[in-house]
């Protein structure tokens, strides 16, 4: 999710024609705060019994011996982000003696494959997208982290084998091999709702997919509008679509059908494809059911749509949008209180058991650095996830860290959802290639509520994706 936000924040400022001097303000100011965080710790040890202090410990007694050392990480994180994660680093040097120094940049993704094919790589690199992991991987360019390190992952995270799925890819030889470790998680399968307008019309929040639906009709028929859903997006028109499709193909089809329409290996025109996009349109395009009706949905701004919850009388009941979505709400809004969210639920036969629509970014090794080898187990300690959990923009589909440690009970209800999700799938749009994911399933999916059809649409989206081949 995060390359797909940093995606459309550049066209929007690329629109505005103040990108060069906006990231320039916004690296200078995370150069400032990364360096306040360092200084000190934003927690005290022992300070906070929510975090498990004790893990720190034991990590230092297999660790403290690498005084002197430093290593480099190259991330996709600035501004708050940066700051947050680089309030983590004093925990690290303090155990083992080593310096952790971070860098961010906003072209990350095209930075790492010009130093890893270089041969001046950073020790690690944090990934937003497994598929650029995965092509780095190919190349022979990051290091293994071996069995023992993704059965942990098996072992420590939800949802299944699929989180260390996300970070095994085939190495130079073809061999698979666990090259990613997976750290701070985001949730896309959340509809979300003002629990007042649901109390004083009677509505109850849904607990199966055949419910939402029911739920969608009964407002409909009660003279009111179920959703407001909005694609504008400038450049990038068109991607809060793909959300929806995605969550559907794991609501309609196993995990493993998932898989291989992202990779292409089942293309975009199968009936099962068509069938989550026909899926989609019940919702989308039927003018009883969005609010300004199916016309307006490509041309709402996704940043405005949200806003018609919060109208009096309410303009809809219900907007589909991922964590990040509270950002564009009215600025009085409390979450938890004004707005509330649930989780985009699965059918009721359990067939598809939980499965969750999500991003998230993972840490690599590309050096023989001792440090960074032990700064992937770092990530390892309950800790490391509390202490960003007990501040804020953190989720962790971690079993072991305490769910109590989050900063308030909106961050404990999605991470709930992570550690709760049988099954976890990366956003599809960010695994597929450029041209598809980011180029044509937006435009595709504003074609579809313009008025093309679920199959014209996804045929010409295989078209599209077998010139690349």
């Amino acid at each position: 999710m995060l390359a797909k936000r940093i995606n459309i924040l550049r066209f929007i400022l690329k629109r505005e024609g103040n990108l060069r001097k906006v990231l320039y303000l916004t690296a200078a100011m995370a150069a400032l705060s990364a360096g306040a965080a360092q200084a000190q710790k934003v927690i005290e040890p022992g300070s906070d019994d929510r975090i498990d202090w004790q893990s720190l410990e034991d990590f230092k007694a297999s660790y403290g011996n690498l005084e002197g050392q430093s290593f480099t990480i190259l991330g996709p994180w600035l501004g708050e982000d940066q700051t947050l994660f680089t309030s983590l680093l004093p925990y690290f040097e303090e155990a083992t003696g080593a310096k952790a120094n971070y860098s961010a940049s906003d072209s990350f993704e095209q930075q790492i494959v010009i130093d890893s094919d270089a041969g001046s790589p950073p020790d690690i690199a944090v990934f937003p997208q497994p598929g650029l992991a995965a092509d780095i991987a190919r190349k022979g360019n990051l290091k293994p982290l071996g069995e023992e390190t993704a059965q942990w992952v098996r072992d420590n995270y939800a949802a299944g084998d699929s989180w260390a799925k996300l970070g095994t890819y085939a190495g130079a030889d073809g061999t698979q091999q666990f090259y990613a470790f997976p750290f701070k998680a985001d949730v896309k399968s959340l509809v979300w709702y003002v629990p007042e307008n649901f109390e004083d019309a009677g509505y109850e929040v849904p607990k199966t997919y055949e419910d939402l639906k029911a739920l969608t009709e009964q407002i409909a028929a009660d003279g009111e509008t179920p959703w407001c859903i909005g694609l504008g997006s400038g450049g990038a028109t068109g991607w809060p679509a793909t959300d929806w499709v995605e969550d559907l193909m794991l609501r309609m089809n196993p995990p493993e059908v998932y898989d291989g329409w992202v990779t292409n290996e089942i293309p975009f025109n199968d009936p099962k494809v068509v069938k989550a996009i026909e899926e989609f349109g019940w919702f989308a395009k039927n003018d009883d059911y969005v609010a300004g009706g199916a016309a307006a949905v490509a041309s709402t701004d996704f940043r405005d749509s949200p806003k018609g919850l919060f109208d009096s009388p309410p303009s809809c009941y219900m907007h589909k949008q991922a964590s990040f979505v509270p950002s564009f709400f009215p600025e009085d809004v409390e979450v938890g209180l004004d707005a509330d969210f649930f989780y985009f639920p699965a059918p009721a036969d359990g067939s598809m058991g939980q499965p969750v629509l999500g991003g998230g970014t993972l840490f690599s090794v590309l050096t023989d650095n001792p440090a960074a080898r032990a700064f992937i187990d770092f990530l390892k300690t309950p800790a490391a996830h509390e202490i960003w959990m007990a501040q804020k923009s953190f989720l962790t589909p971690y079993k072991g860290a305490n769910p109590d440690a989050y900063a308030n009970d909106g961050q404990k209800k999605m991470g709930k959802i992570l550690t709760d999700a049988t099954t976890f799938r990366f956003d599809g749009s960010d695994l597929m290639p450029g041209a598809i994911g980011a180029g044509a399933f937006w435009t595709g999916m504003v074609d579809f509520v313009g008025g093309a059809s679920a199959q014209q649409v996804a045929d010409q989206i295989q078209q599209t994706w077998s010139t690349l081949n």
